[in-house]
């Protein structure tokens, strides 16, 4: 007999509480997986502002990473089946290249920005260039997560995913705000404790990452998506 995904977690409240932390644990690993390769990199550098294109390409998996995540994250609530590795991993590869599309360029700016706060006391003006650079990093790292959201889930032409981003960031303010929240509580992590356990709380950084851009997806679908 044929079982639904419904059938292999059960309906009572023990069992979607083991198929929950069971997700989690596969997402755990996955994103571990994933933010292996940056983790040695920052680990083996040397933390010299000359490393500095190094330690922030060293972020290349993260984004792919995160989007996997997200997409899976909302397959599991449609798909409550006990196979979570596979949403992730159809994730990771439907959305690879349009993900890479905008985050190197985000990250090739971010380099930019990055050397010129580093650097900004050799230079004339520097004490108004160095705020500057930061707050456009901050708006740069807010706006990467629309595009995330935007790419994880919507099929858009690569300016009108840059336009819709743009336009989320102001429109879904609060999300905006939840956003630079869970930056501020990973950069926070990594300076207080040590980039290992940001990467093994990982899952809970996805995790609520979902929770604050799910109402991104409702707006995108109602604004800028055909309604039958």
């Amino acid at each position: 007999m044929n079982t639904t995904p419904a059938d292999e977690i059960g309906s009572g409240p023990l069992s979607r509480l083991a198929a929950a932390v069971y997700r989690h644990l596969v997402l755990g690993v996955f994103l571990a997986v994933c933010g292996l390769p940056t983790l040695l990199l920052w680990i083996l550098l040397s933390p010299e502002p000359s490393n500095v294109a190094l330690f922030v390409g060293a972020l290349l998996p993260a984004a792919p990473a995160l989007s996997a995540a997200l997409y899976a994250q909302r397959a599991w609530s449609t798909e409550p089946d006990l196979s979570p590795a596979r949403p992730l991993l159809r994730g990771l590869r439907l959305n690879l290249r349009d993900t890479l599309s905008w985050w190197v360029p985000v990250l090739a700016c971010t380099t930019v920005l990055a050397v010129n706060v580093l650097f900004a006391d050799r230079v004339a003006g520097g004490e108004i260039l160095r705020p500057v650079c930061v707050v456009l990093m901050v708006v740069l790292a807010v706006w990467s997560g629309h595009l995330l959201v935007v790419t994880s889930f919507f099929s858009f032409r690569a300016r009108d995913v840059l336009r819709v981003g743009a336009a989320e960031f102001f429109l879904s303010w609060k999300s905006s705000l939840g956003i630079l929240s869970l930056l501020v509580v990973a950069t926070a992590t990594v300076v207080l404790s040590s980039e290992a356990l940001l990467l093994l709380l990982g899952w809970a950084f996805a995790a609520a990452l979902w929770l604050v851009v799910r109402p991104v997806i409702a707006d995108i679908t109602e604004r800028f998506t055909i309604h039958d």
